[in-house]
């Protein structure tokens, strides 16, 4: 059978759905099923997918040569600040700099430790001493699910955090990350916070693979297992298992390959709308932009080469607030939370009973029409908590729990979130996808049951007393509009920045008045350069809207609502790494900087080929671990040098290797 007749089966696990799609090149799309993701395991919502995919299929499961999955779960992790907690040991550096790249706010309130230790600009090292870290290692083993490790210069030479690594592995068995195995840039900070946020996310990533796999076993596919990176290329499940970071966009990254398979698209503005995200990037003679200088999500700037994404909080499941800032009285996001529709599902009567008591009550308050229950089995998180979050975690039971009767205090609503934010318990509230249900746009879960949570809303009241919408179907309408109105605010964030235009408050009273259409004596209008594409299996309730405010052209293309399963299996296999050639006498010694340390030559060519046979051989090795079915390389050299009375003086020079090949199917 030709590559091109091969069944291949894309996968993709959402903050809200998981996806499924069969696809094959020669075909196009032959089946596709959507399931509920399921976080507290994540094998439900997949198995849900899979299982009704094939039931649509004419074939057998065993026929499928290739499985993909690309996914939310790292972006959404990083934007809502949940993800495992980490041990940072920092090598060679000084407190001060944790206040640079953000990398104490990413880091929070877990345990840092600084040792002695790191290299030079030239690799040459500072002695390492380990007696910090043995205790730092007793105090927090039991307290984190894993460490990451930044040494001062590691790029130049890594032996420090190996020799750091292999003590902390032998010490706890935990899984840790070196800075220098993500990045080869300098910027010691930035590079340490990427580690910190991988070691984060490695149980996020891990769940899902293992969820995966166990699932594949049971219905007897074999095919190879491969997950989409932030950059659109595919690798090996184990070769993300070790580098969850590069997953961040994965799900973006995806939707961007399946809009250009659905439309064929050269340029656009892609816009895919999921329940916790909505994520907006820039097509341009059919290829996503990539973002060099490091993917930025959840406000932290990493080191990690991914699609040039810009990802905000705001979804079909986003948190509704009051905020009478804003013209509809209301403001959506960052946070997901459970739709009430959709809890209902689950605990019909716990929800309808609850609802109708605080319907029954003269005035509602802000924690009215919300839920909270323990998302994780047993009391293992304890020792890791503070006075306050314990004693709230253990009234949190595994049934949810009406927040007015929870909470003893408003104090508590922000011990609650930041439970939440450790992924140790969930909330559900009112969102647009309730609203959607009362206005008939949406009937997928329990309407009734959201009809009422908007009712329970509804009795708030704003700062002057007066009613926050005059009925049920007007704050729904209010809901779906703000989601409109912010979803064109970030489209328009996105094409500014992508045309390096900062927005001040000039601007951005032009702009609003522009998407109001307000009337006045200058009439204003502003529009897209290119067609919008909106995906999500919610897009065609709010992008024509959008596409008008922006008086732009929208195109919603069929399978919009599973774009980035399809896109998942569409990409190929790319792997690249770079070395560094200097000198620091004039041009009579050149070294490579190495991860175990220099290598002298004597000539610069010798210097120079080396590095490339040095890349070649790492990168053949990598692409391998990737799953590439017969690579082809290409080499670069960018060599600086100056010209000094009319003499050529060597500078340094980047060698760079790139890999890339179609994956390996089953029995090709």
């Amino acid at each position: 059978m030709a590559r091109e007749d091969k069944i291949l089966l894309g996968i993709d696990t959402g903050g809200t759905y998981t996806d499924a799609v069969l696809f094959s090149h020669a075909k196009g799309v032959l089946a596709k099923a959507k399931s509920l993701t399921t976080k507290h395991d994540l094998a439900i919502g997949i198995s849900g997918a899979v299982d009704a995919v094939l039931e649509q299929f004419s074939g057998a499961a065993s026929e499928i040569a290739l499985v993909s999955i690309s996914t939310t779960l790292a972006t959404n992790a990083l934007v809502e600040g949940k993800g495992g907690s980490v041990g940072l040991i920092m090598i060679g550096f000084e407190e001060a700099d944790m206040e640079k790249s953000g990398l104490g706010e990413a880091l929070g309130g877990d345990p840092v430790v600084f040792i002695p230790g790191g290299h030079d600009v030239q690799g040459n090292e500072t002695p390492l001493d380990l007696a910090p870290l043995e205790s730092f290692l007793a105090d927090n083993g039991e307290k984190v699910s894993g460490f990451a490790i930044a040494g001062m210069f590691a790029v130049r030479n890594a032996s420090h955090e190996l020799k750091v690594k292999e003590y902390v592995t032998q010490k706890t068995g935990l899984a840790s990350t070196c800075s220098h195995e993500l990045s080869s840039k300098l910027g010691g900070p930035k590079r340490a916070l990427t580690t910190v946020l991988n070691a984060r996310l490695i149980p996020v990533i891990q769940d899902l693979i293992r969820a995966t796999q166990g699932h594949l076993q049971t219905c007897n596919i074999t095919a190879p297992l491969m997950v989409v990176r932030g950059d659109g290329a595919l690798v090996s499940a184990d070769f993300a298992l070790n580098r969850p970071i590069e997953t961040i966009l994965s799900g973006p990254a995806a939707s961007l390959i399946g809009a250009k398979s659905l439309l064929g698209a050269a340029d656009a503005i892609v816009s895919d709308i999921g329940g916790t995200t909505t994520d907006v990037a820039i097509l341009e003679k059919g290829w996503p932009r990539i973002e060099p200088q490091g993917a930025s999500v959840g406000g932290f700037t990493t080191m990690v080469e991914a699609v040039a994404m810009h990802t905000f909080g705001l979804g079909g499941d986003s948190t509704v607030h009051l905020d009478e800032t804003q013209a509809s009285g209301l403001k959506l996001g960052p946070r997901r939370q459970i739709p009430v529709s959709l809890l209902a599902q689950d605990y019909p009567e716990l929800v309808t009973t609850e609802l109708e008591r605080q319907l029954a009550l003269e005035t509602a308050s802000p924690l009215s029409g919300r839920f909270a229950w323990k998302s994780v089995a047993g009391d293992a998180a304890l020792p890791g908590l503070k006075a306050t979050e314990e004693k709230l975690f253990v009234r949190l039971t595994n049934k949810p729990q009406a927040l007015d009767t929870l909470l003893k205090g408003s104090a508590e609503a922000g011990t609650l979130n930041r439970l939440v934010s450790r992924g140790l318990a969930q909330v559900s509230g009112v969102t647009p996808s309730d609203a959607m249900h009362v206005l008939g746009m949406q009937n997928n879960w329990d309407g009734e049951a959201a009809a009422k949570a908007v009712k329970v809303m509804l009795k708030q009241k704003d700062r002057f007393g007066n009613p926050i919408a005059k009925s049920l179907e007007h704050l729904c309408t209010l809901i779906k509009d703000q989601l409109t109105r912010q979803s064109a605010d970030v489209i328009i964030q996105t094409c500014m920045a992508e045309n390096d235009i900062q927005i001040g408050p000039g601007a951005s009273a032009l702009i609003d008045r522009a998407m109001d259409q307000r009337p006045g004596f200058v009439k204003l209008s502003l529009s897209l350069d290119r067609t919008l594409v909106g995906l999500g299996a919610s897009a065609h309730n709010y992008y024509p809207a959008i596409g008008e405010r922006l008086s732009s052209e929208c195109l919603i293309p069929e399978h919009a609502d599973v774009a980035n399963a399809l896109g998942a299996v569409a990409g190929e296999v790319r792997i690249q790494r770079s070395l560094t050639v200097t000198s620091s006498d004039g041009g009579n010694s050149f070294q490579i900087l190495l991860e175990s340390g220099p290598e002298v030559h004597i000539k610069e060519d010798d210097a120079l080929g080396s590095a490339e046979n040095h890349l070649r051989r790492m990168v053949e090795q990598l692409v391998e671990e990737a799953g590439a079915d017969k690579p082809t390389f290409e080499s670069a050299m960018d060599i600086h040098a100056a010209e000094i009375e009319g003499s050529r003086h060597f500078v340094q020079a980047t060698v760079t290797v790139t890999a890339t090949g179609l994956p390996k199917l089953e029995n090709a």
